[in-house]
């Protein structure tokens, strides 16, 4: 069963499974999110939520972490059907930014509503039933790290703004997540709403972001999505 649990120290979110779990996600992105030609305006979404599913892949190889998660066999039921066998599974597990993690989980419901448009309206589609448990799932853990007022202004947002990446600077992603990481463990308890939140607000810095990339963008006749910023990551990260 696929698992999201916030870090210790709320850095972001383990999401973890068996290999089968995350093989169901990482298919259905790619099926959900499809050819790059076919949502460009979208570009800058898709490449961003294909570089998380690129962590979980690598994840799902053994690069990453591995946890042993009890399977539900006991001696008795071992002894009734005479085997020797494990009573823990391996669980593969990647950590991923909570900004990070929240804009892919938000940026999915785009492209489930253009896959759904333009491509499938079945509503009994299994690749967007596997999003939609990985939605829930970030939504459960974010919903126990925020008081009910945060979540709930949260959730507003999110069902009240449609379309919410198109023609997104994504490189503001990068923004929030290195002043994200840049916070004590008691500000990021205080201010995760917030940051959840600015990803959908685009506020004053977003947009003075989004402007300069733009300039750059017809300057260089590179897309939008193209620009690179100066975004220097830690090469250790305390999750």
């Amino acid at each position: 069963m696929l698992s999201i649990q916030s870090t210790v120290q709320l850095t972001g979110a383990r999401v973890s499974g068996d290999f089968w779990d995350l093989d169901e996600l990482i298919n259905a992105i790619y099926k959900i999110t499809g050819d790059e030609n076919k949502y460009y305006d979208y570009q800058g979404a898709r490449l961003r939520i294909l570089s998380v599913c690129y962590n979980l892949r690598q994840a799902a190889k053994g690069e990453h972490q591995l946890e042993f998660v009890s399977n539900g066999l006991n001696k008795s039921v071992l002894t009734q059907h005479e085997l020797i066998f494990p009573n823990k599974n391996v669980y593969f597990a990647a950590e991923i930014l909570w900004p990070e993690l929240i804009f892919t989980s938000i940026a999915l419901n785009d492209f489930i509503r253009l896959h759904q448009e333009l491509i499938d309206s079945s509503d009994w589609s299994i690749d967007v039933a596997a999003i939609r448990k990985f939605q829930a799932a970030v939504a459960n853990c974010l919903e126990q790290e925020l008081n009910e007022e945060e979540y709930l202004v949260f959730l507003r947002m999110l069902h009240t703004k449609s379309p919410l990446t198109f023609r997104y600077a994504t490189q503001y992603v990068d923004v929030l997540n290195l002043e994200y990481i840049q916070l004590s463990l008691e500000e990021r308890k205080a201010h995760l709403a917030a940051f959840a939140l600015r990803l959908m607000l685009e506020d004053d810095e977003y947009v003075m972001l989004k402007s300069q990339l733009m300039e750059a963008a017809i300057t260089t006749k590179k897309s939008l999505h193209e620009i690179e910023i100066k975004a220097k990551y830690p090469e250790t990260i305390l999750w």
